[in-house]
């Protein structure tokens, strides 16, 4: 059965026992966690201790698809919740696969997550029968392990599961055979991968695969598997590796002559690919609130100041932290909230306004005096805002509220915490606005309602093929959040890709920092997220809280990659750098022509507490670039050359020096300093790879090179699958033979 959704195949809550734990406490039986009780203490499984590993392992009453989990937790925050955690899942309990790597909050508000279920190029569903809950870290330290609730979520109607068993039969047979044709071949036996693949119909790998592998093992004819990889490169064949290589940032600073946007920070930017327009609107220029709209055409290189002041021809007040959305299908531009300094803070200043402007008609049009009074958000800033287009749906989520000064002290005087606004839903054609969600420290309107953690600086993307909101970092009063999570618009669904433990200085490798003010853009055709660092916690020091660092998320791999990080943090490194690089900077704007897969950003506030009003006006054009396909090819050329090499150097020395000199010389960057040392030490293959000990001299496979000495066959052979083995991975992993090898897979009694 494919993967596809069908109407046999929704979710059932998954009935289960306890199968096997490492260890509980007597106090908490493993059966505790079958039934949500989330007001006992008792109701949860604990370990007697904190040391890894510890686990449990559930067995469901039948083999299913298992698509979720959900982990119920205690009434109030606890130290014994699990901060990280991975889960795995099979159908016998000695033979398991990772299913989930993740981590909870250490809440009260159950978090549901997707699991691996699916397997294979042909995206088929594989059944469990044993799920193994593996905690990693708990939040309080030295404290054990507890888990209060676990629900599993998936499919178990016979009429689907019968196929996916069959199919997932058939495919642990196949791979089976595959890997024994794998190890014969490596063990120059082709005569019984012949047999395996003629009675089985089971293919070893891609016939071109074969094809390269019988050049360069078999016939030891390099140049023919160098035109090889050219012709692969040609059909696309290795499309999926490149794509799949660590972009290099290039930044461009643009420039245009009067009039320009001044400088400013706390602005909008919105960009329309279509049309090939940036729209700026607003902001704050360190001294006051601005109103002016202006566009930039991006083939001319010129802006255009649409008008000075919004305000006068019937449009938006002058503002910052404001939010701005465009539907470039009907070329207008919403834009809602702002920030107001405490004195300004009236009754009539605090109506949340809503404003249109028709770019065709360059008018502007007040929808609403008060969203909040609509059943809209209240008056917000450092809020998100996103619209689906084919829908026309905006989504607005977080931002802290507004309040009254009066209003923002408790009965002893005293500041209270900061309030931040929910998700909210806004139909262009009706006009009506829907509250999908509320925060944690507000009542929900229904029992259904979901509540999340609210924010304010977070970032917000719509994804219009997947359908799904992507969330994350912000800040809630004076702590910095960098999880991130997805909501599903159709279906109210939301699943946690990180959490808040992630982002620390420990990760900082490996994922964003926990930040505020980050600016993020989305790719839906290449399914990545680009994110451009603001504010992070990592310093004490405001000013060395701002750092430049750009990273890519691939939504595919779930996967984190910096492009680039640069720490300098000194002025006249930055004064040296004004026409290369941007200089480090928060409250900025940032907008993707996913199109012509180019970035803009434009101003900021650099953070300088010398120069506390200092806003920028700098316009900067950044191109995200991956190895082209020639470099992919001389890259390729050089792995094949210097496999070449190493094969004459157990032939005849002199040869393989002329062969360095020559065609490995010509094909060297000699501007990579990497490049060019690793080629230097090519020399030194030439005293440690001939055979020439009396164990080769006797043995039967052996041949006699020019010079007469005796060479092992074998060491050729295997030099010559090493080469094969490291090319196959620049192919879609679909097209190979499999990564594993089968004597990793015997067990050592």
């Amino acid at each position: 059965m494919a993967s596809s959704e069908s109407s046999s195949d929704f979710l059932r809550v998954l009935e289960y026992r306890i199968y096997k734990c490492s260890s509980y406490s007597s106090n908490y039986v493993p059966e505790n966690i079958i039934v949500d009780i989330p007001s006992d203490q008792s109701s949860r499984w604990s370990s007697d201790i904190d040391n890894h590993p510890q686990y449990l392992i559930l067995k469901l009453l039948s083999p299913s698809i298992v698509k979720q989990i959900t982990f119920g937790k205690y009434e109030k925050t606890h130290v014994c919740n699990i901060k990280k955690f991975k889960i795995f899942g099979g159908l016998e309990p000695e033979n398991m696969m990772e299913i989930l790597e993740g981590g909870l909050r250490n809440d009260s508000i159950p978090e549901t997550f997707d699991l691996k279920h699916i397997l294979g190029k042909e995206g088929q569903y594989f059944p469990v029968k044993y799920i193994k809950v593996l905690p990693l870290q708990s939040w309080g330290p030295s404290f054990n392990f507890s888990i209060w609730h676990i629900r599993l979520n998936g499919v178990n109607d016979p009429s689907v599961l019968k196929p996916c068993l069959e199919w997932f039969n058939t495919y642990r047979q196949k791979e089976l055979i595959r890997l024994c044709m794998k190890h014969f071949r490596q063990m120059e036996q082709p005569e019984i991968v012949e047999t395996l693949q003629r009675v089985t119909g089971v293919p070893l790998e891609d016939v071109r695969l074969s094809t390269l592998y019988d050049l360069l093992v078999t016939k030891g004819d390099h140049l023919q598997a160098e035109c090889f990889i050219s012709n692969a490169l040609t059909m696309g064949l290795l499309s999926d590796y490149i794509n799949a290589q660590t972009y290099r940032a290039i930044w461009t600073k643009l420039s245009s002559s009067e009039p320009k946007p001044g400088m400013r920070g706390g602005h909008q930017m919105v960009l329309d690919p279509t049309a090939e327009v940036l729209y700026l609107f607003g902001g704050w220029d360190g001294n006051q609130d601005l109103s002016d709209l202006w566009s930039y055409e991006i083939e001319a290189g010129k802006w255009t100041l649409i008008c000075k002041d919004t305000e006068a021809v019937g449009g938006p007040s002058a503002r910052s932290c404001h939010k701005m959305c465009l539907d470039p299908q009907r070329r207008q531009l919403f834009t809602l909230g702002r920030y107001l300094d405490t004195q300004y803070r009236t009754c009539e200043n605090l109506k949340s306004d809503f404003y249109v402007y028709d770019i065709e008609s360059d008018k502007w049009t007040q929808i609403s005096e008060d969203t909040g009074s609509m059943g809209g958000p209240p008056l917000v800033f450092d809020h998100q805002m996103s619209m689906d287009v084919e829908k026309r749906t905006i989504y607005v989520f977080g931002g802290r509220v507004l309040a009254h000064p009066t209003n923002s002290a408790d009965e002893h005087g005293l500041i209270s915490e900061p309030h931040f606004s929910g998700l909210y839903s806004y139909h262009v054609p009706t006009g009506t606005w829907t509250r999908l969600a509320c925060d944690i420290a507000d009542k929900p309107s229904s029992k259904d309602m979901p509540i999340y953690r609210s924010r304010a600086g977070h970032s917000m993307l719509f994804h219009p093929r997947s359908r799904k909101l992507y969330i994350f970092a912000g800040q809630r009063g004076k702590e910095y959040l960098s999880d991130f999570f997805t909501y599903e618009v159709d279906t109210q669904h939301v699943e946690y890709i990180s959490y808040n433990e992630f982002g620390t200085a420990k990760d900082s490798n490996h994922v964003p920092a926990a930040g505020f003010t980050q600016r993020a853009t989305i790719d839906p055709e290449l399914d990545e997220i680009y994110v451009l660092s603001g504010l992070s916690k990592d310093k004490d020091k405001r000013d060395d809280n701002v750092q430049n660092s750009f990273w890519a998320y691939n939504i595919r791999n779930s996967k984190w990659s910096c492009i680039y990080r640069n720490e300098n943090v000194g002025e006249k490194y930055w004064s040296k750098m004004q026409d290369y690089e941007p200089c480090p900077r928060f409250a900025h704007q940032l907008v993707y022509d996913h199109v012509k897969k180019i970035h803009f950003l434009f101003g900021g506030n650099p953070g300088r507490s010398c120069l506390p009003n200092l806003r920028l006006d700098d316009f900067w054009q950044l191109e995200l670039r991956r190895p082209s396909a020639e470099q992919i090819l001389n890259k390729c050329k050089l792995l094949i050359r210097k496999y070449k090499f190493r094969e004459l150097a157990l032939r005849n020395s002199i040869e393989a020096l002329e062969y360095l000199q020559t065609k490995i010389f010509e094909i060297i960057d000699h501007n990579d300093s990497q490049q060019t040392k690793e080629f230097h030490l090519l020399t030194s293959i030439l005293f440690c790879e001939q055979s020439t000990s009396v164990e080769d001299i006797s043995h039967q496979n052996t041949i006699l090179d020019d010079s007469g000495r005796r060479v092992n066959i074998r060491d050729v052979h295997n030099v010559r699958t090493e080469l094969f083995d490291k090319l196959a991975e620049f192919f879609p992993e679909s097209m190979t033979q499999p990564r594993a090898n089968l004597l990793d897979l015997l067990p050592l009694q």
